[in-house]
């Protein structure tokens, strides 16, 4: 009984990391659009940005890009 309760929490466990991480894809995509249509910028130049930006402020991509869609303005940078 154990081992099918390990079993299935850990499938649980797997299903909820692909899901955040469908989020998060989600939410850099919508980052890479805000800068592209901002700057005129092809999808991997943005993706450099925000890159860059997470780099330089030493804050995981997801959050950087969280930020953006958020406020309209990178992490570090005014409106």
């Amino acid at each position: 009984m154990a081992s099918h309760a390990a079993v299935a929490f850990a499938d649980a466990q797997r299903i909820q990391h692909l899901h955040e991480a469908l989020a998060t894809r989600n939410l850099i995509g919508q980052a890479k659009g805000i800068l592209m249509e901002r700057f005129k910028i092809a999808a991997p130049q943005a993706f450099l940005v925000l890159a860059t930006a997470s780099s330089r402020t030493n804050l995981k991509l997801r959050d950087v890009a969280e930020q953006l869609t958020t406020t309209g303005t990178l992490p570090g940078k005014g409106p």
